[in-house]
């Protein structure tokens, strides 16, 4: 891996990671099948003289190609529908030009201000405060937002967090996670079919005599799919968790204003989980509140984090009076750089010179 010096390089390095984890998750599948397998001819058995391990080898090398076509077939799926699947459970609507020109000029003029093309809009009925970017290409890429954003944030606030999810769709972070979610569904939903199975039955093995089971291989089965699912998702997560970073820098490079991007996030934390809302839709929100112990295993950073990145980083600077949540400000890690002079990030607006008499 090259070695990263600036914003452009760590999104390279970022994607290559990407591509990796997801080759990753198509190995998964392999290997939940081949633990599928395990566990079927574990109870099934197999004939005398053959061990269940060379068996459910012998089908899995077989199956392979089916196996590859079915995972690129599910892909492809997901690919089509994944905005109209998103919308049917969000409620979101889209929305014209005409209906909120003032949202949509913000959002077009971060386009123009980089070349990129103009993504649909889409509101979301809901009090949290919340947006996400959904979509695998130029035709379906759109920015979707709640209405308790767009009624709590102000314009600059607004303007950074489309800009934030802009930089998702322009990373390519967005078509990533479509296929992260697509291919992590397909091994979570194995693993829970395998273990709701065990839970209603006993493990027994067959007692046929012209067969024979193998509980090793069924326990070996159970293990192989369990850190299949297990792995999977922690891969879905360090998809997301990687690229906060990076979105937050992009935000700041298009609007030039670290601290409305502070300010957004204070705001939105602690207000952004979305009642009745997939988990994996939440993966591709702006912001999926982890605090404390449970960041470990959260889709993002926490605020904090986020938002000393951008003090350290972007030279934000942390608002006089923290809108939400005010513990934020309290804490001793996050410095709040309360000095006019205090140097500035690459991505900052220039202090304004002093008037000379």
């Amino acid at each position: 891996m090259a070695q990263a010096f600036g914003l452009y390089t760590h999104q390279r390095n970022n994607r290559i990671r990407s591509n990796l984890l997801i080759a990753g998750l198509f190995l998964l599948v392999y290997l939940t099948t081949w633990g599928l397998l395990l566990v079927a001819y574990g109870y099934g058995g197999v004939s005398r003289g053959e061990s269940v391990f060379g068996a459910a080898s012998r089908v899995f090398l077989s199956c392979f190609p089916f196996i590859t076509l079915a995972t690129i077939l599910w892909v492809f799926i997901g690919f089509r529908v994944n905005v109209a699947l998103i919308g049917a459970v969000t409620g979101a609507r889209g929305i014209t030009q005409a209906e909120n020109p003032k949202l949509y000029r913000m959002l077009e003029n971060l386009c123009i201000s980089r070349g990129l093309p103009m993504p649909r809009l889409a509101i979301m009925q809901s009090d949290a405060l919340n947006a996400f970017a959904s979509g695998v290409n130029d035709r379906q890429f759109t920015v979707t937002v709640t209405s308790g954003l767009l009624a709590q944030l102000d314009d600059q606030e607004v303007e950074a967090v489309l800009a934030h999810e802009l930089t998702h769709i322009r990373n390519g972070d967005v078509r990533l996670m479509v296929i992260a979610v697509v291919i992590a569904g397909v091994v979570s939903f194995a693993g829970e079919l395998v273990f709701r199975g065990l839970g209603r039955s006993n493990i027994r093995v067959s007692s046929d005599d012209s067969k024979k089971g193998n509980g090793l291989a069924i326990l070996i089965g159970i293990a192989v799919i369990a850190v299949s699912w297990f792995l999977a998702v922690l891969v879905r997560l360090s998809l997301s968790r990687s690229r906060e970073y990076l979105a937050d820098a992009g935000a700041v490079e298009l609007t030039k204003n670290p601290d409305a991007m502070i300010s957004a996030l204070l705001k939105i934390s602690g207000r952004a989980d979305i009642d009745g809302v997939p988990s994996g839709v939440m993966d591709m929100c702006f912001e999926n509140d982890p605090d404390d112990f449970a960041d470990l295993f959260s889709t993002h950073p926490s605020v904090t984090k986020r938002v000393q990145a951008l003090i350290e980083t972007a030279g934000g600077r942390m608002p006089a009076m923290p809108p939400h949540p005010p513990k934020l400000a309290e804490r001793q890690d996050l410095p709040t750089m309360v000095e006019e002079n205090a140097a500035r990030g690459p991505w900052s607006r220039p202090q304004p010179e002093p008037e000379t008499r």
